[in-house]
C-alpha cells in the first residue's frame, strides 16, 4: 500500500492487511502519546510553578495549575485508548468474521456425527449425580416436582 493510498473496509478484511494497520497506526500514535504526556508533566510542572494570582485562596493556585494541565493528559489517555480499541477491533473481528463460521461448522458436524449414532460423537455430561443425590436423601424429595 502506497501512501497516496487510503485505508478501506476491504482493507480491513485480510488479516494481514489488519496486522499492517495496527502496527502503522501504533507507530503513529505511540510518539504522539510519548511527546503529549512529555508536555503536560512539564506544563503542569511550569504552572505550578507560577506565582498566585492576587486574590487566590490557599491552594487555589495548585488547583488552577492541575485543572488546566488536566485535558492534555487526557488528550493522551485517549490516544492511547484508541490503541486498545483498535486492538479490540482486531480480536472481535477475528472472532466473530473468521473464526465463529468455523466454529459453527465444526458444531454442525459434531452434531451430524451424534445423530447418525456415532458414540464419539456425543459428550457425556457428568454422570452419576442423581442417583447418588437420592441415595443420599433417601425418598424425601420423590413427591416433588419441579416448579410445583
Amino acid at each position: 500500500m502506497t501512501s497516496a493510498d487510503k485505508w478501506t473496509p476491504d482493507h480491513l478484511m485480510d488479516p494481514a492487511t489488519r496486522a499492517i494497520h495496527l502496527e502503522q497506526r501504533r507507530a503513529q500514535l505511540l510518539p504522539i502519546v510519548d511527546d503529549l504526556r512529555r508536555l503536560a508533566r512539564e506544563m503542569e510542572a511550569e504552572l505550578k510553578e507560577m506565582e498566585s494570582i492576587e486574590g487566590d485562596f490557599p491552594g487555589q493556585a495548585m488547583f488552577r495549575a492541575w485543572r488546566v494541565g488536566k485535558p492534555l493528559f487526557k488528550a493522551a489517555d485517549d490516544l492511547d485508548q484508541a490503541l486498545v480499541d483498535l486492538v479490540s477491533f482486531n480480536a472481535r473481528y477475528q472472532k466473530a468474521y473468521e473464526e465463529l463460521p468455523v466454529n459453527r461448522e465444526e458444531k454442525r458436524r459434531r452434531k451430524a456425527l451424534a445423530k447418525a449414532g456415532q458414540p464419539e460423537a456425543i459428550e457425556s455430561g457428568p454422570s452419576g449425580t442423581v442417583p447418588a443425590q437420592k441415595q443420599e436423601f433417601g425418598d424425601v424429595f420423590d413427591g416433588l416436582k419441579r416448579g410445583a
